[in-house]
């Protein structure tokens, strides 16, 4: 009986030897993706975590910029109000036609 390790011909051994290095160009290519994917991996999570940086620092300033804006409107209102109790305005005329 042939030993299943070793091929009896030449041409078996030429398929042996394309199958083998099929395999490790198959193995060499799996690597290459999983190194390309994890890659791009890194780098989505990277972008992301300065997106959201980015969008953290971005709300403050806009929450900052909205307290300033309405403390800035209430004294504005306030200071509308001191203006119009002041000022007595004379009642309305009413114009009479005939």
């Amino acid at each position: 009986m042939a030993n299943p390790t070793t091929p009896p011909n030449n041409a078996e051994k030429n398929a042996q030897k394309f199958f083998k290095k099929a395999e490790q160009s198959d193995t060499l290519a799996k690597r290459t993706r999983k190194k390309e994917k994890s890659d791009h991996a890194a780098k989505t999570a990277k972008l992301r975590g300065l997106r959201l940086a980015k969008e953290t620092v971005d709300k403050a300033e806009a929450d900052k910029q909205a307290a300033e804006k309405s403390e800035a409107m209430t004294d504005a209102q306030r200071e509308k109000q001191r203006k119009r109790a002041s000022v007595v305005k004379p009642p309305a005329r009413i114009r009479m036609t005939y």
